[in-house]
């Protein structure tokens, strides 16, 4: 941004000054992101962007109720932003009233207010680049092929309305991602995570790790579809729980239509849901998964709401000894169901009383068995019990006698997230974690352990490497 350019906070003030609605909430980001891609042990491209972005939210009060209309779009000037806000205004007088509608959040300010936004740049990999390149040299003397992607991101959020809030939020952002293959592409591993700054992700680990797999890859059995004894590593439980959280919206339970929902009506608060023990939830201050601590609501859905932008948030349990004790809340479905408010947040860690060790401690205490590295491709079959089926990928490895003994084929699964919380045999502790399949563009800051689950159901072979 160049010195002439305005600032985050005069793009939310324009906003606000020139909205003729009757109420605005305003929400700026500013991101900028840096990225490293490599394949066949070279890096092939770099680069960083910066992008500012903008809602406008116009109310407009009728004798039936209040109308609300969310316009976003890039926000690099004034006059984009006040186009903006000539688009909200126009379709909130034309929207019909919303039956979401409530009370704007009251006044509150962030003491860093003013301060400018947060940036990153390609110096975020000054410890990692070079290991990296270490990393191909290793991996093209012992004829391995390593392909991957790293990108962080640092987003500052901006929130005002004309009540009186403005509120600010710094979110950093980073994940990593590597594929080890041999020279003559027979099999395939994969290793990745979530990082808030690079300074502990260390290529040459992530290189050893990838060769290690492969060499588990040197013998291969070929196994039918079955249930089969399955320790599902951290990430893997990740892809599963967020899929659990993202269904526990209250509104679609309390109207019958998801796992959550009570038969006869309601929702199934206050039931046991899981297994003893298990505690499901999420805290804008977890000292490893911090996030916002306020509600940011682009638009209205199911679980959220524009009106409830600006909502403090604080560590709600979803799940608390095996009782689901909250659902995701609007101001507008609690009022429906009769429950506390407990909007989304952006994090969600599991725990297991009691459990320690680490998924090398599961695999010593399985006499036969597999162990995934990750799912994609998970989709929902069944929103009633949560079925979901999905794809294993880069190595299912076979456990004897507590040992990794070959790579076997992937499979197709069929599970639900809910029920394997309720039959888990064996957890190991709780450690930050990423989702292959969710945690690039969604949800990343996530901790879980790995699950050891005796009848997982592989139900059919896949072809995919």
């Amino acid at each position: 941004m160049s010195s002439t350019s305005p600032t985050p906070q005069q793009l939310v003030e324009h906003a606000l000054a020139l909205s003729e609605a009757d109420d605005c909430v305003v929400v700026v980001t500013d991101a900028t992101s840096a990225n490293l891609r490599w394949a066949t042990n070279t890096l092939t491209t770099n680069g960083v962007m910066h992008r500012i972005s903008a809602t406008v939210v116009s109310f407009a009060r009728t004798a039936d109720g209040v109308a609300a209309a969310p316009v976003s779009g890039s926000a690099g000037s004034l006059g984009q932003v006040a186009a903006l806000v000539a688009a909200a205004d126009a379709a909130a007088r034309l929207a019909s009233p919303a039956e979401d509608a409530a009370d704007l959040v009251p006044e509150r300010v962030s003491p860093d207010w003013d301060e400018a936004p947060v940036p990153t740049d390609i110096g975020v990999y000054r410890l990692f680049a070079p290991a990296l390149g270490e990393a191909f040299g290793r991996a093209r003397a012992e004829d391995r092929l390593l392909y991957g992607f790293v990108n962080h991101e640092m987003t500052t959020t901006y929130l005002g309305s004309s009540t009186g809030l403005r509120l600010r939020h710094v979110q950093p952002t980073g994940h990593y991602g590597c594929t080890g293959k041999p020279t003559d592409l027979s099999q395939s591993a994969w290793v990745g995570g979530a990082t808030r700054d690079f300074t502990e992700v260390d290529a040459l680990e992530m290189d050893a790790t990838l060769a290690r797999r492969l060499a588990w890859g040197s013998r291969r059995v070929d196994l039918p579809a079955g249930r089969y004894d399955t320790i599902l590593p951290p990430g893997s439980v990740a892809d599963l729980m967020i899929d659990a959280y993202w269904s526990a919206g209250a509104r679609v339970a309390h109207e019958g239509q998801s796992v959550y929902s009570r038969r006869g009506g309601g929702t199934r608060i206050g039931e046991q849901v899981a297994a003893r023990g298990v505690r499901l939830f999420s805290d804008p201050a977890h000292p490893s998964l911090p996030c916002s601590p306020f509600e940011v609501a682009t638009s209205s859905g199911n679980e959220s709401s524009v009106f409830d932008n600006g909502l403090p948030l604080g560590r709600t349990d979803w799940i608390r000894d095996g009782e689901l004790v909250s659902l995701l809340q609007t101001r507008h479905s609690a009022a429906m169901t009769g429950q506390p408010v407990t909007p989304g947040i952006d994090n969600l860690v599991l725990e297991v009383d009691g459990a320690t060790g680490s998924v090398e401690d599961l695999v010593a205490g399985t006499e036969r068995g597999l162990l995934l590295t990750c799912l994609w491709y998970i989709r929902e079959v069944d929103a009633q019990s949560l079925l979901l089926t999905g794809l294993t990928r880069d190595g299912v490895y076979l456990v004897e006698g507590g040992e990794i003994t070959g790579v076997v084929n992937n499979f197709r699964f069929n599970e639900s997230p809910v029920d394997l919380l309720g039959r888990f045999s064996h957890a190991s502790a709780t450690v930050p974690s990423f989702s292959r399949e969710w945690g690039d563009d969604y949800f990343s800051r996530t901790a879980t352990p790995a699950l050891r689950v005796p009848d997982f159901n592989m139900s059919s072979v896949s072809q995919a490497l």
